[in-house]
């Protein structure tokens, strides 16, 4: 086995560091490891894996939530968002700079990526903190980590590819994702108003950035309105049980077209743009997911995940210890690949262990998904930094340490929902209630 183990990490970092596409660097791999370990008829098994991967009820969902992304990324939603908000932020200490995590939230709430919620956010956020004195650090460091709450918040892309892999209701993950979701974003809140209070000068006071009045405040609610209605009509009619994930999602692509429609968004050029924007995201990754289905095949059929299960359950590591491992495992990987790679090439090794363990499977996918969403913000391959790095055109470095304190959050509150797991798996324990 030991020889299985070493040759299938010789091939993944041989293929993976040639700069080949990630999705066809693990499916090689998979296949390779077939071919010189296993004589089966790798033609017939790879067109199944195909078939099978590609046609999965679950990732219907997927496409309809990647073009309501870029439906609202590409038109004036963004601009509509933070003339919304700023009135209401006026109200905490730190002001404005409250945008961006009340931006990113509402964002990720119909946008399911943490690069597009970043982006669109951004693109507008960090023009006026800047035009109006905030302070670079806070400004850059408090959107780089409230943009990964796209992967958080449902709708989330990665929480239907981990119920795909994981065989999880993705409805549940979903619902799972509320509550730690809203925590953490009012943990990130709570670190801009202990700054701002102890470095006043981060927080401008000329009058450009003036309370605003409870008039200007009821009015901006135009602006939140259509927003606000498409949240309600994608959530609500999953938790409701109106429609499934998948039916949600085209509820969320017309509501979108909507909006753009009557903002005047939809020109034939953003039409072309959000077409072609969707194609390469679904194809990116339908490929990953491809590859890595036929790699966790293989390691399957090697015997691979059980190996290791075993091994690592022989350390009989308490669930504390457990985790701690798996997030500087999480933080190694997510140096060197993207969130959806580190899910798809771990998930098939991680999950037995940490069912071993006696963790719930649902508990288990926020406690990724949140570790991928410090992957975002840690260098050198991180989404996030890369998306800020082109809107501000800081150094990478640089944008990493102004993100440090929302990485720290994140590991402290990984933590809070290992002592306390009612706060993941309290919404889904209720549906299953209902349901029965």
């Amino acid at each position: 086995m030991l020889a299985v183990v070493l040759t299938l990490g010789a091939l993944l970092i041989a293929f993976l560091g040639s700069g080949v596409w990630i999705g066809l660097g693990l499916g090689a791999t998979g296949t390779a490891m077939l071919a010189l370990f296993r004589d089966i008829p790798l033609d017939k098994l790879l067109a199944q894996y195909t078939w099978n991967i590609l046609t999965t009820q679950e990732l219907l969902s997927l496409p309809m939530f990647i073009v309501m992304g870029e439906i609202l990324f590409r038109t004036r939603l963004s601009q509509s968002l933070f003339n919304g908000l700023a009135p209401w932020a006026s109200l905490l200490p730190g002001r404005l700079l409250h945008v961006n995590v009340f931006g990113s939230t509402i964002f990720a709430a119909i946008s399911g990526s943490s690069a597009a919620t970043t982006q669109v956010v951004g693109r507008i956020s960090l023009t006026e903190l800047e035009r109006r004195g905030y302070g670079k650090s806070i400004a850059v460091g408090s959107l780089a980590g409230a943009g990964t709450l796209g992967f958080l918040i449902p709708p989330s892309n990665i929480m239907i590819i981990y119920g795909v892999l994981g065989d999880v209701s993705v409805l549940k993950m979903f619902m799972a994702g509320v509550v730690p979701g809203i925590l953490l974003a009012g943990c990130f809140m709570a670190w801009i108003m202990i700054q701002a209070t102890l470095n006043p000068a981060l927080v401008p006071h000329d009058e450009t950035s003036r309370r605003a009045t409870w008039g200007e405040r009821f009015h901006a609610l135009r602006d939140l309105a259509p927003v606000l209605l498409l949240i309600v009509a994608i959530l609500g009619s999953m938790y409701t049980g109106i429609a499934t994930p998948s039916e949600s999602a085209a509820v969320g692509v017309l509501g979108a077209a909507l909006i753009a429609h009557f903002q005047g968004g939809l020109t034939r050029q953003s039409l072309r743009d959000i077409a072609m924007g969707a194609v390469q995201t679904c194809a990116m990754i339908a490929l990953i997911l491809l590859g890595a289905s036929i790699l966790a095949s293989a390691a399957a059929f090697l015997g691979i995940p059980r190996a290791i299960s075993t091994w690592v359950t022989a350390f009989e590591l308490a669930p504390l210890a457990l985790i701690a491992v798996l997030i500087v495992l999480y933080l190694v990987i997510g140096c060197f690949l993207d969130g959806f790679s580190m899910m798809v090439l771990t998930l098939p090794i991680v999950l037995p262990i940490v069912k071993a363990a006696g963790f719930d499977p649902i508990w288990f996918g926020i406690f990724l998904v949140i570790v991928i969403e410090m992957a975002q913000i840690t260098p050198p391959v991180g989404f996030n930094l890369f998306m800020l790095q082109g809107l501000t055109g800081l150094e990478l470095g640089r944008i990493a340490r102004y993100a440090l304190p929302y990485l720290t959050i994140m590991i402290l509150f990984v933590f809070l929902l290992l002592a306390a797991p009612d706060l993941v798996l309290w919404l889904p324990n209720r549906l299953t209630t209902g349901a029965g």
